[in-house]
């Protein structure tokens, strides 16, 4: 089975008709269950066989040694790694004596069910035994979004062809022993066995088992308890030990009865609390969750969820399997954010290990916005995690000679993590990202509180940060100077055009909530003074531009440089980063993923119509898209310049990231930004949104390969706006709320209760198709034959550590 073939398609859910074992990895991240606060890997229940073993709680990491060739000034010490927690999914089963195991006796049918509308894995499994023994095994797992701690399994055997003695053990494991991903000794071994042990009891069915993290000092603990339901007589009986616990059921069944084992299990953490806190904690999670009982639980995550798409769901007519393919996206970014509360959303989410669990700027670029718009209370815990982080990015900024806030390019709690200085000291741009978010969240939201409370604070300590970094020159123009963008094929460059753009609106933007805040702004310090000198330094903020080639370059000078010699790199040495050194990267036109084409998507107010269209095919040569970050960016622009089918190809790329495994490596995690921004692609690539201001604004095209998309937004509390779009108009519902103001082309609407408005669309001028560099092409989304990225050719490696 090919990761192309390994899924039917169907548009409400993922189905796996059969079992490769050679992709359980891929499979696992694939089929994860989280809630932002717990995170499952769709390990199999018996444990055994696995990819990689994963059972993650936000937040939970281990400390762990950054190795350097040579010491220097301002390089972290110690990275964070998000650790494989106590693993409760674990229910090992025996038939008369033979262990369910499907690397041995005969596997009749396997198969494997995700539904995106009530959130439950369902597995179904047919099995004979080496001794020749047939049995069904059904389960279903569930991560409850209502919950926060509590996860469940109801596990059912039953033989076919006779009667067979059955055990059951379900379990809860610590220090699991995991399959070796990293070069560095010392750092495997910090990994290898994580939690140390602090107490374990048993009660009844009850189980618990808390441990401490070795270095980072943090408390865990996981609990179990067992509901059994059986058509015969069962003994059950309960043992722990300090890195197991085991609930066993044993009885006799004849052909066609069964044994069902419903399983609670919560999960809690703390830096700070006490045992006793932690682990009473998560017995009353257990007991809540035993309250609500599995059949509670499972009708809690449908109405959940029921709400969830009445409100967000985007519709796709004309591609079934792109209709799929961005459910699946939408399902994992809620599943990355529903119940954070106040943690980040690593670029992984929790559906893998990949980046050692680190949050990027991936969250507030590509994730936030999306959830800004269908899950608005998931973006302001998002952004108070942040501000809860301001005191350690006021050190980082001391550190760095800077004043204000200086954000970690890469963490888990909120040091700085990355050995690679270019990007963990010189992206600075991740404090404009992070202001960019609250701005867009409280404008989106009207949540004058937040703004107030948490918002205004990281405003204005990465307004001074820029205004401390950057400087005015001979000409009065404000330079920011020796700064990496987005694209990682640069670095250290002078002005690079999305950073300083990127820092000219987090400088307006302090100004005027400071403005609104007088009074909370005078508590940090804030003068009129300051104000002013953040206004003029927008004011003055130099953005280069190209006069003879008629471009903006990505950073000043950047046209000057050499261009890659495309024509003389083989397929098979890209990524580039693998296969060439830095140094030769830095100085030639050559872009690893979107970088002024992303900065005319989030500051496209500051660029004509035709400065976007030259821009645009200028660097569509140039980017190879080695990062999986690219796509969904270049899908909007090219988009809005008229490239339509581009923009689909783009689009699809984006979105099949992880359930076409395009890079290689959905083993260790799912690409949330990708996912995400599959989804910005059709919102604000098809649909046109535009949010730089206070309206909304839309200029909706399709492609040729899409007859209808349609998407709903949640705005200022209150008001839900459905869009329409189909190739011959647009039409604008108001769900829920009063009365909303959008723009369509720069025609004014207002859109009232009861009163669908629609408007026509345009017919696209046929453009002539770009090119890109030779064999980086985007696959063609509906060519029978023709170039495509295989597997492998992508990577989203922020950096080589």
């Amino acid at each position: 089975m090919t990761a192309h073939d390994a899924y039917t398609v169907d548009p409400w859910g993922l189905h796996e008709q059969s079992l490769d074992l050679e992709m359980l990895a891929r499979a696992e991240s694939v089929f994860t269950l989280s809630n932002g606060h717990v995170g499952l890997r769709a390990n199999l229940d018996e444990g055994e066989p696995h990819g990689l073993p994963g059972t993650y709680l936000n937040g939970v990491f281990e400390l762990r040694p950054l190795p350097y060739a040579e010491a220097a000034y301002g390089q972290p010490e110690s990275g964070q790694s998000v650790i494989n927690v106590t693993n409760g999914k674990i229910i090992r089963l025996l038939v008369d004596d033979e262990p369910f195991d499907l690397r041995y006796g005969d596997v009749k049918q396997h198969e494997r069910r995700l539904d995106f509308r009530d959130g439950l894995l369902r597995r179904r499994a047919v099995w004979t035994s080496p001794a020749g023994r047939t049995v069904k095994v059904t389960s279903t797992r569930l991560v409850s979004l209502t919950q926060r701690a509590v996860a469940a399994i109801s596990y059912e055997v039953e033989p076919v062809d006779g009667p067979a003695r059955i055990v059951l053990q379900s379990e809860l494991v610590a220090n699991e022993q995991l399959p070796s991903a990293n070069g560095d000794p010392r750092a495997s071994a910090v990994l290898e066995a994580p939690l140390v042990a602090e107490q374990h009891s048993h009660n009844g069915t009850k189980a618990v088992l808390v441990h401490q993290t070795r270095f980072s000092g943090l408390r865990v603990a996981a609990s179990m308890d067992h509901v059994v339901e059986c058509d015969n007589q069962y003994l059950g009986e309960i043992e722990t030990e300090e890195d197991q616990a085991r609930y066993s059921v044993t009885t006799v069944l004849k052909a066609g009865e069964k044994l069902r084992l419903i399983k609670f299990i919560a999960y809690g953490w703390s830096a700070a609390r006490s045992l006793p806190a932690v682990r009473d904690q998560v017995a009353a999670a257990l007991t809540a969750a035993r309250f609500t009982g599995w059949d509670g639980l499972v009708e809690e995550q449908r109405q959940y969820l029921a709400d969830f798409w009445e409100h967000s769901d985007i519709e796709i007519d004309g591609d079934v399997e792109l209709q799929q393919a961005v459910r699946f996206a939408l399902f994992h970014v809620l599943q990355a954010g529903a119940r954070t509360e106040e943690r980040a959303i690593p670029a992984k989410g929790l559906t893998g290990p990949g980046y050692d669990g680190h949050c990027f700027w991936d969250t507030e670029t590509f994730v936030l916005p999306v959830l800004t718009y269908c899950l608005p209370e998931a973006v302001a815990q998002a952004l108070r995690w942040r501000h809860a982080t301001l005191p350690m990015a006021r050190e980082r900024a001391a550190q760095l000679g800077l004043a204000g806030a200086v954000f970690p390019w890469r963490t888990i709690r909120g040091e700085e993590c990355s050995g690679y200085w270019p990007a963990g000291t010189a992206a600075f741009h991740i404090g404009a990202d992070i202001a960019r978010a609250v701005e867009r969240y409280v404008r989106a939201t009207g949540d004058t509180d937040f703004e107030r409370d948490f918002g205004m604070e990281i405003l204005v300590e990465t307004a001074r940060m820029w205004r401390s970094l950057g400087h005015h020159d001979a000409e009065g123009r404000f330079r920011i100077d020796g700064v990496t963008g987005p694209d990682e094929y640069s670095s250290i460059a002078d002005n690079n055009v999305y950073t300083n753009l990127m820092a000219q609106a987090n400088l307006r933007a302090a100004a005027d909530s400071a403005t609104r805040h007088l009074h909370e702004a005078a508590r940090l310090g804030v003068d009129t003074e300051e104000m002013a000198q953040w206004r003029d330094a927008a004011s003055a903020m130099f953005i280069p531009y190209d006069e003879k080639l008629g471009v903006h370059p990505q950073a000043e000078g950047f046209t000057n440089h050499e261009m890659w010699d495309f024509e003389n790199t083989p397929p098979d040495k890209y990524p580039l980063l693998l296969h060439f050194p830095y140094y030769d990267l830095y100085r030639k036109q050559v872009v690893k993923q979107a970088d002024l084409v992303l900065a005319m998507q989030v500051r496209g107010d500051a660029f004509t119509a035709e400065e976007k269209a030259r821009n645009f095919a200028y660097y569509e040569r140039l980017t190879v898209r080695d990062s999986s970050l690219s796509a969904c960016t270049q899908a909007v622009i090219a988009a809005e310049v008229g490239h339509l089918d581009l923009a689909y190809d783009y689009l699809a790329e984006a979105a099949l990231m992880d359930l076409h495994d395009l890079g290689g490596n959905t083993r260790d995690g799912l690409h949330m930004a990708s996912l995400a921004g599959a989804c910005i692609a059709l919102v604000a690539g098809f649909g046109g949104l535009r949010d730089h201001d206070e309206d909304l604004v839309f200029r909706p095209r399709l492609p040729s390969g899409l007859t209808r998309v349609a998407f709903s937004m949640r705005l200022r509390g209150k008001i839900v706006l459905r869009t329409e779009i189909t190739r011959a108009q647009a039409t604008y519902t108001l769900l829920e709320g009063d009365a909303i103001k959008v723009v369509q082309d720069e025609e004014e609407l207002l859109v009232l209760p009861g009163k669908p408005l629609s408007r026509p669309i345009p017919r696209p001028v046929p453009l002539e198709r770009l090119s890109q560099p030779p064999g980086r092409e985007p696959a063609r989304r509906h060519a029978q034959s023709g170039p495509s990225l295989a597997s492998g050719d992508l990577t989203e490696a922020h950096e080589p550590e």
